[in-house]
């Protein structure tokens, strides 16, 4: 691989391009010709200096003939939209590892969610929508703690590279790791991807926790029962309960409910603290994906009878209005709960 590609320049699309142009060369694609223009001419970006072997274009032809690994990391909302513009210029030669933490339900229109009664096979994962609207079958999943900031701050961390192929797992490896960098490998595609986009609503809640002026016990309390929903929500999706006790479930749903650095920490952190939703969703530097899974999963659960107790009450907490001190007292009288009773 003489070149590699990143579709998306945000956070964690920069920090790819850091990981990636330690090995290779690297083409990032954006839309914003500003975007490409201040990492071509000015060689810096959101306070980070690039390499001279990165380039940008925003010519979606380009980035696809010149590069048969593609490494895609764009909100989830707009994922689709994505693979649909990239489509014809896709190939099954073509290998996507997409990087993106959140789920798929474009097909249904959000204000109908409700009166169409959705179910699990109106879901879908990001590679579930690269294998849908393109001819690529060799697909996988980055997932992991990999929390933008420490990485670009250089930071050693380490990432799971998911994909029933073998070959889409030793080329991920083989083009991201590094000294400061390992990449572990899976063939637990789907687990990966539901584990990413899990962690982060149970992120949301952990920084509720600290906004009301929680500590510790509750935080680690949290972790664990999310962790415990994460697996029950896991398997009820096909998936094997075990894979999410690695380092693409249990590891990155420690670090990014426990960082100030997480993005949807951080809303939960602020909207407990007072401030307006609206307000925090626009002045989110990011976009915080934790919230529209929050209310994918919330509805799936709903239509599915999926009994996810911290998913419900944080959802009438975040819209719905309910008070966040009795949100927290009817978690914690669950006096019925088993501690463990997933494996």
């Amino acid at each position: 691989m003489k070149t590699v590609g990143v579709i998306g320049a945000g956070s964690f699309g920069i920090t790819l391009v850091k990981i990636l142009s330690r090995n290779v060369d690297v083409l990032i694609y954006s839309r914003s010709s500003e975007t490409v223009d201040c990492i071509n001419i000015r060689r810096r970006l959101q306070g980070v200096t690039f390499r001279p072997n990165l380039r940008a274009t925003s010519d979606i032809q380009e980035i696809t003939s010149t590069c048969e690994l593609l490494f895609a990391v764009v909100p989830s909302s707009s994922f689709r939209q994505m693979m649909k513009a990239f489509c014809p210029f896709l190939k099954p030669s073509h290998i996507i590892i997409q990087g993106t933490k959140g789920l798929d339900v474009s097909r249904i229109n959000e204000a109908d969610w409700q009166q169409l009664n959705f179910n699990k096979s109106d879901v879908c994962t990001m590679t579930e929508v690269i294998r849908q609207e393109s001819n690529v079958i060799r697909v996988g999943c980055l997932s992991g703690p990999n929390l933008a900031k420490e990485i670009l701050s250089g930071q050693p961390a380490a990432t799971v590279i998911a994909s029933e192929f073998d070959e889409v797992i030793k080329l991920g490896q083989t083009v991201l790791s590094s000294k400061k960098f390992f990449a572990f490998g899976s063939h637990d595609l789907k687990a990966a991807e539901i584990a990413g986009a899990f962690k982060n609503i149970i992120a949301v809640a952990s920084g509720i926790l600290a906004g009301m002026g929680m500590g510790k016990n509750m935080q680690s309390l949290l972790i664990t029962r999310g962790l415990r929903e994460m697996i029950y929500f896991g398997t009820a999706m096909g998936t094997s309960g075990s894979a999410y006790l690695g380092v693409a479930g249990i590891g990155d749903l420690i670090a990014t409910a426990t960082s100030e650095d997480s993005r949807n920490y951080t809303f939960g952190k602020r909207f407990a603290s007072g401030e307006d939703f609206n307000h925090i969703m626009s002045t989110s530097p990011e976009v915080v994906e934790g919230v529209r899974t929050l209310k994918i999963i919330n509805q799936l659960a709903k239509n599915e009878k999926l009994n996810l107790p911290i998913v419900m009450v944080l959802h009438r907490v975040v819209f719905e209005g309910f008070d966040l001190q009795r949100g927290l007292e009817f978690l914690m009288n669950d006096s019925f709960a088993v501690d463990v009773d997933f494996l």
